[in-house]
């Protein structure tokens, strides 16, 4: 049996102090936010953000992003369904159209969501009540129709996202021009689309086809391998809304360029998500940026934090 201590308080007379002004700080006032008045501008509104941990890592992804577009580096979105679901294709679209963005590389979710948008104008069901009677899932049109466009896109050589592309082109639908894919397609922005099987709604029609559904996402994986080459010395790649999928395509992609003889340092990685998961914390904003570069995690909901942003890059290259 151990012997049983006693305990008195301790004397703290003698505790060792210094100056106030002779410790260092990690926050100094002049790092504050300023406040908002009326008529503030965009850029005022930017700079206005604290110089202090996200307020500062915002600012300097605009730059970042800013200084790949100036030198033709290649800034790359990847990205879950949410940000559709959250109304971003304008969003996204607009930075196509500008040419700030390079390449998309989208979820098997995210072709579904962008097609229902496409042809529909609206998208996202019900799934708590669809799925009691077993109706999640059940649209008639998007399971033969996008089944049908890979299934005849893969067949003449396509990968996923080029294929479902071309097809909402060719048919010209209402909402084309709301259309990620569209969009994408018309202006020669490659697309890539990275499936797991029994993920995707699509997947439990009739018309789907496992041995095409994997041939075309083996095509478009490698095509995106193509996307990350481009990534050397000042590139910037987002992830955005994507937990598992895209984190763990992203990271086989890094090493099997940099296996291949590839230089890929000195880029940039984002993670955006309104929670930060393992994954993209591991994945793409630690792993990848070892040999060289820098990774940055913007914590938020993506309809808000997407357009500011789009608006602060878009108003930098505006100046």
């Amino acid at each position: 049996m151990s012997k049983k201590r006693s305990f008195s308080p301790l004397h703290i007379e003698k505790l060792n102090t210094k100056s106030l002004s002779r410790r260092k700080s990690k926050v100094h006032i002049d790092s504050f936010a300023k406040p908002s008045l009326p008529g503030l501008t965009l850029s005022e509104f930017i700079e206005g953000l604290p110089r202090i941990l996200a307020g500062e890592d915002f600012r300097q992804i605009v730059d970042l992003v800013v200084r790949a577009v100036h030198d033709e580096k290649a800034v790359i979105i990847a990205m879950g369904a949410h940000p559709i679901k959250c109304g971003l294709n304008p969003v996204i679209i607009d930075l196509m159209r500008r040419g700030i963005l390079a390449g998309l590389a989208l979820n098997g979710a995210g072709i579904i969501h962008d097609f229902e948008v496409a042809v529909h104008g609206q998208t996202s069901e019900d799934v708590d009540q669809a799925i009691v009677q077993g109706e999640f899932g059940m649209a008639e049109e998007t399971g033969q129709q996008l089944n049908q466009a890979i299934n005849e896109g893969v067949k003449s050589g396509l990968g996923l996202g080029e294929a479902a592309g071309k097809y909402v082109c060719d048919r010209n639908p209402p909402f084309l021009s709301s259309s990620l894919l569209a969009t994408a397609y018309q202006l020669k922005i490659p697309v890539t689309v990275h499936v797991a099987i029994g993920t995707d709604i699509i997947h439990m029609h009739p018309e789907a086809r496992g041995d095409l559904l994997g041939q075309g996402s083996m095509q478009d994986f490698r095509l995106f391998c193509s996307f990350i080459t481009s990534l050397d010395q000042g590139g910037v790649y987002f992830n955005i809304g994507s937990a598992v999928i895209l984190p763990e395509i992203f990271l086989k992609a890094v090493t099997l360029v940099r296996n291949l003889g590839y230089q890929l340092r000195d880029f940039t990685t984002v993670n955006l998500d309104f929670i930060q998961h393992y994954r993209p914390q591991t994945n793409v904003v630690r792993r990848p940026v070892i040999g060289g570069g820098k990774g940055f995690s913007l914590t938020g909901h993506h309809e808000i934090m997407v357009p500011l942003l789009a608006a602060a890059i878009v108003n930098r290259l505006e100046l």
